[in-house]
């Protein structure tokens, strides 16, 4: 055995010994305050969920919660009134990762992409993202997605816009053709949905986060997705807890700042739909509660 190329990080940024559920809220509320590099929107209410429409005031309004504590929002739609994000974003001074939502339905596709190129062109766009875990839930095939992106490419070339397309670490290794297709690798990082212990969770999310860069070959990584839930049912050895949200915020945080790693953490805001497709811990993975107040 010899040792690894890359270098060795601990398991922890911080030693969490002996401090108490108020000593990891206090903690946690400073690292919010020293900012982050990005967050995940958020945006449907109690009572939405998608393809119901947005209103322009909450789009404000949850954006103006997040506006002084990180530098980048990830949008996730380009229909329904999601295309408000990244004009409000950049007003309010925010980069912007702009998804176009790729599903089962040829018609919404092509409203998401022709809305997103749109984007793109009136400036409200720093990085593309063609799709969010397609291949994933199989709702289009490689070749379909492969159209899908480089028509995006093509549409927006005088730009200097990257596009890329957002799904599993693992994804990227096991299709080449997507990752090479990608300008830059945006790969989800959950230890939560492997079931990893919390101890072990920022080791396990460092190893994610290398899989992706080596099947990148050189390109740029970025984590589009990591989080801890809060509430529900635990994965096997992954318990939600709000010690444990905590616990992985400040050592994602950590990592971002003291390794210059570039994350979208999810989620800005709890969202009760997600329970539909998660199960109870779905609607749990916020920094701020349904009912927009900071959780810790």
């Amino acid at each position: 055995m010899s040792v690894r190329e890359e270098k060795f990080l601990a398991l922890a940024n911080v030693d969490y010994a002996d401090k108490s559920i108020e000593d990891l809220r206090a903690l946690f509320r400073k690292v919010l305050k020293s900012g982050m590099h990005g967050l995940c929107s958020s945006p449907y209410e109690e009572g939405q969920k998608p393809g119901d429409q947005l209103s322009e005031e909450q789009v404000r309004r949850r954006l103006s919660i997040m506006r002084p504590y990180t530098d980048w929002i990830r949008s996730f739609s380009c229909t329904d009134g999601n295309e408000m994000i990244p004009k409000i974003a950049k007003e309010y001074g925010m980069k912007t990762m702009v998804g176009a939502w790729l599903g089962d339905d040829p018609e919404i596709n092509h409203k998401e992409l022709e809305n997103l190129i749109q984007l793109c062109h009136q400036g409200h766009v720093d990085i593309a993202a063609v799709g969010n875990e397609v291949m994933y839930r199989g709702d289009l095939n490689e070749a379909e997605l492969l159209d899908k992106i480089y028509y995006v490419k093509a549409s927006i070339k005088d730009l200097n816009i990257p596009v890329g397309y957002v799904d599993a670490y693992y994804e990227f290794h096991d299709r080449p053709a997507i990752t090479e297709a990608c300008d830059v690798i945006l790969a989800n990082c959950y230890p939560f949905w492997e079931g990893c212990d919390q101890d072990y969770s920022l080791l396990y999310m460092k190893d994610m986060y290398n899989k992706a860069k080596r099947a990148g070959n050189g390109k740029k990584v970025i984590v589009s997705e990591t989080g801890w839930p809060s509430q529900g049912t635990n994965l096997q050895g992954a318990f939600p807890s709000e010690e444990n949200a905590i616990k992985y915020f400040i050592n994602a945080q950590k990592w971002s700042q003291e390794e210059g790693i570039e994350i979208f953490y999810f989620s800005s805001f709890d969202e009760s739909w997600k329970v539909g497709s998660e199960g109870d811990v779905g609607a749990y993975w916020g920094i701020w509660d349904k009912d927009e107040n900071l959780k810790y």
